[in-house]
């Protein structure tokens, strides 16, 4: 009794925004949500099995209500193609303990909205949630927040700026074979997440720092982009991201 059959009329004034303030409220009551809460919305990209999909009231209080997505009206508007949704109350872990539950279950490709205060304002949390979808690589099987993918959510929000960024900045780099492309992409990524310590990445990389030094100043001179000068650097880290959510990216 969920995905549509028991939720779903309820939940579709919600979500679809700018529904009459009765309307709103009458939708609220016959789902028991309260009047302030500390809500969010779920999307999945892909139908998760029943079993996968949590129901609720979790131990930490979380409570979930789900339905089909093509009963969502926002669905639309989110510029996502997803399969479930859910209007989620979160409980004392928030919203790191929503998709920690969800991980558990394996239910994913997804993404979460930030954390909104009202029944009211579920139809924008909607189509916040459909962008954080939009941020998933191709392959993912996690679920996202947006609040953690903004940069992203930025690119997808705007593709023709995201491609043009991708081949402003990486284009020579793309020229490249694909395992010489990787190489060069995979020794940046880990000189980022290592907090540009050379030495670090190294050890990641289980390679010489004259390896990651040499590298890195390849990438330098393919995307004439100076990875010491700040606005160079954000410019090639957006573009990175892009790449990443490319189809077909390595």
């Amino acid at each position: 009794m969920r995905r549509g059959t028991r939720y779903g009329a309820l939940l579709a004034p919600l979500l679809a925004g700018g529904a009459r303030p009765d309307l709103v409220a009458d939708a609220a009551d016959g789902l028991g949500l309260p009047e302030r809460g500390w809500f969010a919305v779920v999307v999945l990209g892909a139908p998760a099995p029943e079993a996968a999909v949590p129901e609720g009231p979790d131990a930490d209080g979380t409570r979930w209500w789900w339905g089909a997505a093509e009963r969502s009206p926002g669905a639309a508007e989110s510029g996502a193609a997803y399969a479930d949704v859910a209007v989620v109350l979160l409980g004392a872990t928030g919203p790191a303990g929503a998709v920690a539950r969800l991980a558990e279950r394996g239910a994913g490709p997804g993404g979460m909205s930030p954390v909104v205060g009202s029944p009211a304002e579920l139809g924008a949390a909607l189509r916040l949630a459909g962008t954080a979808l939009l941020t998933c690589a191709p392959g993912c099987r996690g679920v996202v927040r947006l609040d953690e993918r903004l940069p992203a959510a930025l690119l997808v929000s705007r593709p023709e700026l995201a491609a043009r960024l991708l081949a402003e900045v990486l284009g020579p780099l793309l020229e490249l074979v694909p395992a010489e492309r990787a190489l060069l992409v995979g020794t940046v990524e880990a000189w980022l997440e290592c907090g540009g310590s050379v030495g670090r990445a190294a050890v990641r990389l289980r390679c010489h720092r004259n390896t990651v030094f040499n590298r890195l100043r390849r990438l330098e001179r393919l995307t004439a982009r100076s990875l010491t000068r700040p606005r160079e650097l954000v410019e090639l880290v957006l573009a990175l991201e892009a790449l990443r959510l490319s189809p077909g990216a390595s």
